[in-house]
């Protein structure tokens, strides 16, 4: 039943359809959550500035779940007049559920935008992008929101919907939609992935187009190394992303844990973090897409290891990075392929993280672990936390054990990941350098 993998591959593919506008004066509108990582790849494409749409449903006091409108940034206000005429709900009852709902509201756009200015929207092209829809109730009140605040053209663009929602949209002048399932069950079962999206990837996304975008769009060439990559390792080749700002001192590889890829929504905001201190990221797959079919290969982590050390030879061999100081974050199963890589006697790794990790998956080669080491884990990951408590007993090197309070093992709960990201920027700008956009050191 999955037709995208996950949101990432969803956005690119909108995007391909989207192509058009590009020569339009476009702005691209994310519904957070889940729909912000979508249209960030949209808005990548189409060389657009990425904003969110954030809107809140005005419910009958009575019957709450009931809307009788909607509310939106700018004083933007929609009422169902039926609605109101059925319930009998008086002006100040309307006023005081506004003033309640407009507070909320309010306190998510401070959240997401960090007191980035709201994108102007007066007669433009405005898309607006989820990550799919069911009923479309929320989509058809950002439309109506957005076109209250100036709106020339309203675009619906989702990667999936059921065909009798799309049947009637009067609300957007035009839908996109890449696939109308007959038997629509939820948005998420066409999804591979649909790990939630946090309020921190939100924000780590509309950083990142905001800077895209005061570089004038493209980031420079010679200043900035954006792009995707192919990395020799024996008989196969890697999928990799190279992130690099202009004279970055380091590098961290990302090693992912099982069932995960270099589009983790996860690894990426971190890496979103490490690059704002002013260091390289390069997230990897590990293995093929073939030879994730095998569980087997899965936890193999001398082999997760050996492709780590061929994805470190490799940035050897580039210009821009030959140079460059090496750090290996691992998540799950992946710090345990980065304590092995970073055991070998040869390894140039200079400092290692690991976050949710496994490190007693690298076995005996933790005792020859040099670089300096930092172990993450949530007081709530109960198992995990006594393994990386004996793990840390058999390192030699510098090492440190943070636990982020109130984390279970991914890291969902509000602001945990946030946590983890900043001790690792902390602990790679102490080891590595960088730290141009760091507030800390390591302590």
């Amino acid at each position: 039943m999955a037709v995208f993998a996950d949101r990432i591959d969803a956005g690119r593919r909108l995007a391909a359809r989207l192509e058009p506008l590009r020569s339009r004066n476009v702005v691209v509108l994310g519904l957070p959550r889940g729909g912000v990582p979508v249209a960030f790849e949209v808005a990548e494409a189409l060389d657009a500035p990425l904003d969110v749409v954030v809107v809140r449903k005005l419910g009958v006091p009575f019957q709450p779940e009931l809307a009788m409108g909607a509310i939106g940034e700018g004083g933007a206000r929609v009422l169902n007049t039926e609605v109101l005429a059925q319930t009998r709900v008086t002006a100040s009852e309307v006023a005081a559920v506004e003033a309640r709902e407009r507070a909320e509201l309010e306190a998510r756009v401070a959240r997401f935008r960090k007191g980035r200015e709201r994108v102007d929207l007066k007669g433009r092209t405005v898309v607006i992008v989820d990550d799919g829809i069911a009923t479309g109730s929320t989509a058809r009140v950002a439309c109506e929101v957005v076109r209250h605040l100036g709106a020339a053209t309203v675009i619906l663009a989702v990667p999936v919907a059921p065909p009798e929602t799309l049947g009637d949209f009067p609300e957007a002048d035009e839908v996109v939609c890449l696939a109308t399932p007959a038997q629509f069950m939820a948005v998420g079962y066409h999804y591979r992935d649909f790990t939630p999206t946090s309020d921190d990837e939100v924000t780590a996304l509309l950083d990142a187009a905001a800077r895209r975008m005061r570089h004038g769009g493209a980031v420079p060439a010679g200043a900035d190394a954006d792009v995707d990559v192919t990395i020799p390792a024996g008989r196969v080749l890697l999928a990799g992303h190279l992130h690099l700002p202009a004279g970055a001192p380091g590098v961290v590889l990302f090693a992912h844990g099982s069932g995960s890829s270099r589009h983790s929504p996860r690894n990426r905001f971190v890496a979103s973090v490490l690059y704002e201190a002013g260091l390289g990221t390069l997230l990897l797959d590990l293995l093929t897409p073939d030879e994730e079919l095998d569980r087997v290969n899965v936890f193999d982590i001398e082999l997760l290891a050996a492709r780590l050390d061929a994805a470190t030879r490799w940035l050897g061999t580039r210009a821009d990075t030959a140079q460059s100081a090496i750090g290996y974050f691992g998540a799950s199963t992946g710090a345990g392929a980065a304590l092995w890589a970073a055991g070998d006697p040869e390894s140039p790794v200079a400092a290692v993280v690991s976050r949710g990790g496994r490190p007693d998956l690298a076995g005996p080669h933790l005792a020859a672990v040099r670089a300096p080491t930092l172990l993450i884990v949530g007081s709530r990951d109960h198992t995990v936390l006594e393994l990386n408590r004996l793990a840390q007993d058999q390192l030699h090197c510098t090492s440190r054990l943070s636990v982020v309070e109130g984390a279970t093992h991914l890291f969902e709960e509000p602001g945990t990941l946030a946590e983890a990201a900043l001790l690792a920027r902390d602990w790679f700008v102490r080891y590595l350098g960088a730290g141009t956009g760091a507030e800390g050191t390591a302590p």
